[in-house]
């Protein structure tokens, strides 16, 4: 019995003027057909962020990045350390909500 051939990764090639968005900003939406992505960078103070990148995807695609991020950030985590989310919010409330100064390190 000959197995099928295993799937190549595919050759990415980053352009040299290929600008580099910052976002600390992210807003998800979907139709029954896409996800949209919207990255932004909003500043301390301000009401207004421009989106810097729109990233259009297929549903299946979008699940496969979710599991590529979860697969990464896990692989991160067991490198650096855990990341830890601020306390009393939700994850939508730090994606959607206002910008929030961070909390000042607890003196002991």
């Amino acid at each position: 019995m000959t197995l099928p051939p295993k799937p190549t990764q595919p050759n990415l090639e980053v352009s040299p003027d290929l600008e580099i968005v910052y976002a600390n900003l992210a807003r998800i939406s979907h139709s029954p057909a896409d996800i949209v992505l919207d990255f932004a960078h909003l500043l301390p103070g301000e009401q207004r962020a421009s989106v810097g990148a729109r990233i259009v995807m297929s549903p299946l695609s979008a699940k496969l990045l979710y599991r590529a991020l979860a697969e990464n950030l896990s692989r991160y985590e067991t490198t650096f350390g855990e990341i830890r989310l601020p306390g009393n919010s939700t994850l939508a409330d730090r994606l959607f909500g206002p910008f929030q100064n961070p909390e000042p390190p607890k003196s002991e």
